[in-house]
């Protein structure tokens, strides 16, 4: 790790080592401002060995205000949370960059609702948002231009290291490169030399705001990777084109667009993606520049970081959701405990689809991160107590490993071989191996913990009894939910748990139903094609993976797409006999046959488990109830419900 530790000195601020936060949205304003919860999320990665921590975008100008939760630079009311986020990183030796953007066009409803404004270079409409931006006149550049400046003399009064101005990602700064969406005949417009005009008055007004003793530097997008979006070449002589002209300290390369759903997938990739997929780009960029490249982009494993930086393809690795999944990890990793590390999976489900539907950010398999102030401290128990955990999925040995660490004598029983719940199916989905790793990195925590596990053993009330315990946390799970099906005895039908285990025999032509709407309905239609079959993925929903982040689902849907996968959404299962499958509209209420058909395979949620929960009703003692056996939802509330209870008990 010879370069992931090493030092990296920028405009005289050194970073001790090239591990960096990057800017991503918390959820975790108050009345638009940095709060008490956000102070305690950086200072817990700053605590953890990041370098550098990037804030989240803030908003430069009022016009780049919409209903989505963003920091409003331009009022002086930010100054006092940025100064308290700076104080507490700057605490463990970690600098704060602050980051400054305006949306332009990627913007869609207002703070009470109704739609935006949205300004652009042009007036070319947004594919994702369906927005027809207005044309900005000259004279609101100008003032653009000025709020940059101000915004960023705000991070200079809070004590910020540094000013990242964001051009990447199909925000207004990097609308104002693409030809494609600035169609302007002025000085802001034609040439790549007028498309840049825009970018060069703003780095040098917030460079002669700052003065020569911050740090400021530039993200873009290394691809947009979107119909009509910016493509690497262009990038790379725009980079080039700033770097000549000193106006930049360093540049950040990500990749993708806000612009389009293609592009979008790109902004936060989930694990159907390549690992440490956009170094090629920060590595062609870094090729033209004399000053250092940041990139981020899938790098979840600090060996993965290393050979990125081994290779000269960048200077600093932006480690975001890795630090989400485990904040100390660059300390482990400097220590050399690699094995205790809590690899992200990719996931998306508690960070990026937290912050999309307006929550704050945490981790299915770390639910302590964004709730650090209630759960940042968990001192010794000053009585332990005797816990039995029954249930070896995801919530059971979080639940174990708290209760554990916290000084109780804690043991797990499991009534199968092996740990991992439905996680064990799970990962058996396309793409989803790297899900599987949720399993290794819990029962790392129970051993580091000190949990007795024992697997192979049906807990029931005799046992409870016997042992005697202080408390019985019931992590038991569920079961598939079996439908009604009409005509069930004359057609050949399986469940997702079946087809997964190796237990049932699949025809050629398959029809999938999906109640649930999420990633086992997707997976399963891209296993069944990809081993031969015609499938109709029959969705009871709006759309198929209506229920998971939408980067992940709208990936998948491009990839069935590609693989001839029909998708049947507004479908309700009926029946089915021989060689049909009957569904139902569930709007319209019209019948909807899928003939020729030689398997019918369900997915249809699950049910719980309650089989202990009843037969403990008289015992009397102290009793949890936690995940899916509680009501059957997924791995994130398992494993915060274990959370919750191992801090309970």
């Amino acid at each position: 790790m010879q370069h992931l530790f090493s030092p990296l000195t920028i405009r005289g601020h050194r970073l001790k080592n090239r591990i960096f936060s990057t800017g991503h949205m918390t959820v975790m304003l108050e009345n638009g401002n940095p709060s008490d919860r956000m102070v305690a999320y950086h200072q817990a990665r700053a605590a953890g060995g990041a370098a550098l921590v990037i804030v989240e975008a803030a908003r430069a100008h009022p016009s780049g205000i919409s209903s989505r939760p963003s920091i409003a630079a331009f009022d002086d009311a930010c100054i006092s949370g940025y100064s308290r986020i700076a104080e507490a990183c700057h605490e463990h030796g970690c600098k704060v960059f602050g980051q400054l953007t305006h949306p332009g066009r990627e913007m869609s409803e207002a703070l009470d609702g109704t739609f935006a404004v949205a300004h652009a270079p042009s007036a070319v409409p947004n594919e994702r948002f369906h927005v027809m931006p207005r044309q900005m006149p000259v004279a609101m550049i100008e003032e653009i231009v000025a709020s940059f400046a101000d915004a960023a003399a705000r991070m200079r009064r809070a004590g910020l290291d540094g000013v990242e101005v964001i051009a990447s990602q199909g925000y207004l700064l990097s609308q104002f490169l693409n030809p494609a969406v600035n169609r302007r005949n002025d000085q802001y417009g034609g040439s790549r030399d007028g498309r840049l005009r825009f970018v060069r008055e703003v780095l040098a007004a917030v460079r002669l705001s700052v003065g020569s003793g911050m740090v400021v530097g530039l993200r873009i997008s290394g691809d947009e990777m979107e119909h009509e979006g910016l493509e690497a070449v262009e990038v790379l002589e725009i980079a080039a084109a700033l770097d000549k002209e000193e106006l930049l300290d360093y540049v950040n390369v990500t990749a993708g667009t806000s612009a389009g759903l293609g592009g979008s997938i790109h902004i936060v990739p989930p694990m159907a993606i390549e690992h440490a997929y956009v170094a090629p780009f920060a590595a062609a960029i870094k090729a033209r520049l004399s000053i250092p490249v940041f990139v981020a982009g899938r790098i979840n494993q600090p060996q993965l970081a290393e050979q990125v930086l081994s290779g000269g393809q960048a200077d600093m690795c932006g480690m975001t959701r890795a630090m989400i999944a485990d904040p100390q990890m660059p300390m482990k990793a400097q220590a050399d405990r690699f094995d205790d590390i809590r690899a992200c999976v990719g996931c998306n489900q508690a960070c990026i689809d937290h912050m999309l539907r307006g929550f704050p950010i945490s981790c299915i398999q770390r639910p302590e991160t964004g709730r650090e102030l209630e759960f940042g401290e968990r001192g010794s128990v000053a009585m332990p107590r005797r816990i039995i955990v029954v249930g070896g999925g995801p919530g059971g040995m979080k639940a174990a490993a708290v209760a554990a660490e916290r000084g109780h004598d804690v043991t797990l029983y499991e009534a199968s071989s092996s740990l991992g719940g439905q996680v064990k199916l799970a990962q058996l989905l396309p793409g989803r191996a790297e899900f599987g790793g949720i399993i290794g990195n819990l029962q790392r925590e129970m051993e580091l913990a000190g949990v007795k596990v024992v697997t192979g053993s049906k807990v029931d009330c005799d046992l409870i009894e016997r042992l005697a315990p202080d408390a019985v946390v019931i992590a038991t799970g569920a079961t598939p939910y079996v439908p009604a099906i009409e005509g069930r005895e004359e057609s050949h039908v399986v469940d997702a748990w079946q087809v997964l285990r190796g237990e049932a025999n699949v025809g050629a032509e398959v029809v999938v139903t999906d109640w649930r709407g999420d990633w086992i309905g997707l997976g399963l239609a891209e296993k069944f094609v990809r081993e031969g079959c015609h499938v109709r993925l029959a969705v009871n929903g709006i759309t198929a993976g209506q229920m998971i982040p939408q980067y992940t689902r709208d990936k998948w849907l491009g990839t069935l797409n590609s693989l001839g996968v029909e998708v049947l959404p507004y479908m309700r299962l009926h029946g089915a006999d021989s060689d049909t499958v009957y569904l139902q509209h569930i709007t319209s209420g019209e019948p909807v046959l899928c003939e020729g058909v030689d398997t019918l395979v369900t997915a249809h949620g699950h049910q719980a488990d309650t089989g202990l929960e009843d037969a403990l009703a008289d015992w009397g003692g102290e009793v949890h109830l936690i995940g899916d056996c509680l009501a059957p939802r997924t791995v994130e509330e398992a494993v915060l419900e274990g959370l919750q209870a191992g801090v309970a008990v």
